[in-house]
């Protein structure tokens, strides 16, 4: 499997490091991405975690966009100046460093969970909130349709 999927919480070792599961490694391994891009997200308190392709994606969309309009400037302004490169130690662990820490409000465990072409670093009770508000949205609004 290629994508990231799934979501498992594991702790933050003395050192400040926490190891990425298995199967995020071995999806991050045949896709042969060896430098992590690492953004704060747009809408949740979470890091976004990709390889160079994230970032890349987010270039196309900013070229896109007239470079003296706002809305280029905006994206350039999140994607550039929220976005760090960040590498796993030779264990598979990845620091969690205080641009993850001040973002996400993560302090002794870290949930990473799956986004198809990338994964999150989050809270675990903020993404267990998250995912309850967003299953009840989805509910709310399959009761609207009908």
């Amino acid at each position: 499997m290629n994508r990231f999927l799934s979501s498992a919480t594991n702790r933050i070792d003395a050192k400040g490091r926490v190891s990425v599961p298995a199967p995020f490694r071995a999806v991050l391994a045949q896709r042969d991405i060896q430098e992590l891009y690492c953004i704060q997200d747009f809408v949740f308190p979470a890091i976004s975690v990709g390889g160079p392709d994230l970032l890349e994606r987010y270039e196309r969309q900013i070229s896109a966009e007239d470079p003296f309009a706002r809305e280029g400037n905006e994206m350039s302004l999140l994607i550039h100046g929220g976005g760090v490169f960040m590498r796993l130690d030779a264990e598979g662990r990845l620091m969690v460093t205080d641009f993850i820490r001040d973002f996400t409000g993560i302090a002794t465990e870290v949930c990473f969970v799956g986004r198809s072409d990338h994964f999150q670093l989050w809270q675990p009770q903020a993404f267990h909130e998250a995912q309850v508000a967003a299953r009840e949205g989805r509910r709310l609004r399959g009761l609207q349709t009908s």
